[in-house]
């Protein structure tokens, strides 16, 4: 858009603008005096119809009416003549100084690139020369912009889109690496690969779980666990007793268990090892009291 701006007020194009600019008003005047012309007309054959209809007999009903339906013909073809004049006036574009537009010219790209110049100076620049634009989508990789100055004239580019979606290889990828890795080994993974995010940025945890909401991506297993391997809640149930009481036997290296996918605890069991800490939970007078209290209240653990 900068491009064309400056490419746009350039001397020479500057002169072309205004030429044009002269000829858009020239034609809106003629359209105008037509307008007018019209909305008088329309306005003489409506008094010309009121008068004929003020001058019938009363006792003349029938011409009477016919005169009065002609009346409100008229009047409506005067309304609507003036309702044409008043979108004209409307649509004529505001034309900028032509004075105004040749200081411009003369150094804009110094001025649009000086320190000095704020960046509500430039969008005030922008406003003061350009009516409207237009995006329209073309695909996934471009986009068909026009742009109409307050001259009249029209511009028509296409451009590469610049969107904020992640890419959907990414994307393929996050959900195929959800149940082995973690979302930061998901982040460094997709780096190493040089994607980046929408934004052209690095891939980090916070952007893998924003991918993974907004895609609904979630685990294809409800159930971390392996062949051969429990959870601790699992356990906490076949044992009788509060799940707290698992995991210093976790952290202590007593009981055989990995992490999985966030921070879950994933128990190895078969049933030497369920014999085990149910001998134990046994011999344990603490846990023996535990694990009759649960049973004793029904508490789900």
């Amino acid at each position: 858009m900068v491009d064309l701006l400056l490419a746009a007020l350039t001397p020479e194009q500057v002169h072309l603008a205004l030429a044009a600019a002269d000829e858009v008003h020239h034609r809106h005047q003629r359209s105008h005096r037509a307008a007018e012309l019209a909305v008088e007309r329309a306005r003489y054959e409506a008094e010309r119809a009121e008068r004929a209809f003020s001058q019938v007999e009363p006792e003349n009903r029938l011409v009477a009416r016919s005169l009065e339906s002609r009346w409100e013909a008229k009047l409506a073809a005067l309304a609507q003549a003036e309702t044409a004049l008043a979108g004209l006036i409307a649509a004529e574009p505001a034309l900028p100084e032509a004075a105004r537009l040749r200081e411009l010219a003369r150094d804009l790209p110094a001025l649009w690139q000086a320190p000095t110049t704020t960046a509500k100076d430039r969008k005030r620049l922008l406003r003061t020369l350009i009516a409207d634009v237009t995006v329209r989508h073309v695909d996934d990789a471009r986009a068909h912009i026009g742009v109409r100055w307050h001259t009249g004239a029209v511009d028509e580019i296409t451009c590469d889109r610049r969107t904020n979606r992640n890419p959907a290889q990414a994307v393929d990828i996050v959900r195929e690496l959800l149940d082995a890795r973690t979302d930061a080994e998901i982040a460094e993974h997709l780096n190493n690969l040089g994607f980046t995010t929408g934004n052209c940025r690095p891939f980090t945890v916070n952007s893998i779980r924003r991918i993974r909401a907004k895609y609904a991506i979630g685990s294809r297993r409800n159930n971390p666990t392996e062949p051969g391997e429990i959870t601790v809640p699992q356990a906490a149930r076949i044992l009788g007793i509060h799940e707290a009481a698992i995991y210093p036997w976790i952290r202590g290296g007593e009981m055989a268990a990995r992490q999985a996918r966030h921070r879950r605890w994933c128990i190895a069991w078969d049933s030497d090892i369920e014999a085990y800490w149910k001998q134990r939970v046994a011999t344990s007078s603490h846990l023996k009291r535990q694990a009759n209290t649960n049973y004793e209240t029904g508490q789900a653990v």
